[in-house]
């Protein structure tokens, strides 16, 4: 197995696209054993798409796209304006409360930053907020939406760890909320030391918010039908998936009246796109993934740290630093892929619960798309609002300790992750 991790590692430093570094260097552990059938290299990721949670992936990237093209994205800006515009630093607080909206509709933190980059990046600038400042606002605040659900990350930590994606989702909710304050203070910190403007100078007024409250009374409405319907039995997650595409176009064509058929059109043709790559990574991670439980990587990972420490929180710490690398070089949705088989017996093994633990997964490998080398968010968004990787990495640090602090509290009070999912799962 030692060798198609390097394999791999060489593929990805010589640019190899990630679904061929997987699916070719996988293919190594079959040449390293004969014995093996080679007809499985076939039959591997064919079976590995043939999981219905996985539902919940293609169902969720369309009815995200549906949703950003039916008007409900604006009327969230409108939204996140009127509530935190008259904070210092306001366009950045807007894109704190942004990223926590988009959270129950777009669910990809790359998405969110693209968006969020194209949309406030300009106006941010022109209101005297530094390149790297703004750039780091917009993508360390993705991280947001990443968690509340429906975070695809999260679904396919359930899919491939046989986590109660309900759960998940429920302890998101609380993450994506903690996440969503500290940013808060962050931002309003660092604005205020450095003098940055307000995005209008008084604060909305009561009936501000019940008017931009009311427009967006439909689109915030989803993410509680989506955890309600889950609890009560309602729908599988992969149902709430095909729920949230016919809710997206009944909100687009009826309510908002903006979702018309060319759009709709359009919104397939990107959806394909989107999920073709993802699923293609899937599918040949099957290949990648046949190894690692065959050569009982797990247990010799588990004995290795264990023979070390069994408290729970010192593991959690262990894995969190070699997830924290990984996440610097690699995609997220590769490394949930291939690395929850081998870290989730891991902590299980020393009594950490599999839904707090998903959460810190997510959170930071998430991370990794926001910080060089390999940073995708990063460089989505630095590409976009013309800022050098080096005004980025300069100005991230503040964003970086948020993170960490977060994080750290997440460990040390599981309490606070698992509070609204034992109340309402038991």
């Amino acid at each position: 197995m030692l060798l198609v991790v390097i394999a791999f590692l060489i593929f990805l430093a010589v640019g190899m696209p990630v679904a061929y570094a997987i699916g070719i260097s996988g293919m190594l552990f079959f040449f390293q054993h004969p014995e093996l059938p080679f007809t499985m290299v076939v039959q591997l990721p064919i079976s590995q798409t043939q999981n219905f949670p996985l539902l919940a992936v293609p169902l969720f990237v369309f009815a995200g796209n549906l949703m950003n093209e039916s008007g409900i994205t604006k009327r969230f800006i409108r939204l996140s304006t009127v509530l935190t515009g008259h904070m210092r630093g306001g366009l950045a607080q807007v894109s704190v409360v942004l990223s926590t909206l988009m959270g129950g509709v777009s669910g990809s933190a790359i998405a969110d930053a693209a968006m969020e980059s194209r949309i406030l990046g300009p106006d941010m600038i022109r209101q005297g907020y530094s390149k790297g400042w703004s750039a780091n606002v917009i993508g360390f605040t993705a991280l947001i939406t990443a968690t509340i659900p429906p975070g695809v990350g999260i679904i396919l930590y359930g899919t491939v760890g046989e986590v109660s994606i309900g759960q998940l989702f429920t302890a998101g909710l609380i993450v994506g909320v903690i996440m969503m304050a500290m940013f808060m203070v962050t931002v309003a910190i660092t604005a205020r030391i450095r003098g940055y403007k307000r995005a209008r100078e008084k604060r909305a007024s009561l009936g501000e918010i019940l008017s931009s409250l009311r427009e967006t009374v439909w689109a915030l409405m989803f993410p509680i039908l989506l955890l309600v319907g889950i609890r009560l039995g309602v729908f599988t997650p992969a149902e709430v998936g095909a729920f949230a595409c016919v809710y997206a176009i009944l909100v687009g064509v009826f309510v908002y009246r903006e979702l018309t058929w060319e759009k709709l059109v359009e919104t397939l043709g990107s959806t394909v796109k989107d999920v073709g790559a993802i699923m293609f990574i899937i599918a040949l991670s099957g290949i990648f993934g046949y190894g690692i439980p065959f050569e009982r990587v797990p247990d010799a990972i588990t004995g290795a740290i264990t023979g070390v420490t069994t408290s729970p929180q010192m593991v959690l710490l262990i894995s969190i630093a070699f997830l924290l690398v990984l996440g610097m070089f690699m995609d997220g949705s590769v490394i949930i892929l291939l690395f929850t088989p081998i870290f989730l017996p891991l902590v299980k093994s020393v009594g950490v619960d599999p839904v707090h633990f998903g959460l810190i997964f997510c959170t930071i490998i998430t991370m990794g798309n926001m910080t060089p080398p390999v940073g995708l968010a990063m460089y989505a968004v630095c590409s976009i609002m013309d800022c050098s990787i080096s005004e980025w990495t300069r100005e991230m640090w503040p964003f970086v300790v948020t993170v960490v602090i977060e994080v750290a509290v997440l460990v040390f009070l599981p309490d606070v992750v698992m509070f609204l999912p034992r109340l309402l799962f038991g």
